[in-house]
């Protein structure tokens, strides 16, 4: 499958009075790279939730595994990947390095959500569309920007 990189500066704001990243901004990181990715294999987040009707596709599982710590100033790549699709859900990895050394490991699950059609104030997964696995199965993205 297809793995988007991308370089991130951090930034003064990301750090707590340590001067360590915080690590719920790691985790709003990687949900800018998971949407990154979308974006590059031709679905942004805003085109996949109107063309399928949907409401999002909100992470129902995350963690990860801190190696090395990042100040700010420094420079890490993080490479995104989708390692499974499921009816309604997908895997996600993140592997963040810094200077060619891996800083962290994460994983998150995500799911389709839309409305229930018997009850609209409910929420209701729904299939991943088989356009957006194929495109991922076969890999061919718009080179990042």
């Amino acid at each position: 499958m297809f793995v988007h990189r991308r370089d991130v500066q951090i930034q003064w704001g990301d750090c707590d009075p340590a001067n360590i990243v915080y690590y719920p901004r790691y985790f709003a990181m990687f949900d800018d790279s998971t949407s990154i990715m979308f974006e590059a294999a031709g679905f942004s987040k805003q085109d996949i939730v109107k063309r399928y009707g949907l409401v999002g596709i909100p992470m129902v599982d995350t963690r990860a595994k801190f190696y090395i710590p990042s100040t700010h100033g420094d420079w890490i790549t993080i490479e995104t990947r989708i390692e499974s699709f499921k009816r309604s859900s997908f895997e996600v990895t993140h592997k963040v390095y810094k200077g060619g050394d891996l800083a962290i490991e994460a994983f998150e699950t995500r799911v389709l959500v839309g409305r229930d059609p018997d009850d609209p104030d409910k929420l209701k997964s729904a299939p991943v569309p088989p356009e957006i696995v194929k495109k991922f199965l076969e890999g061919e993205f718009r080179p990042p920007v």
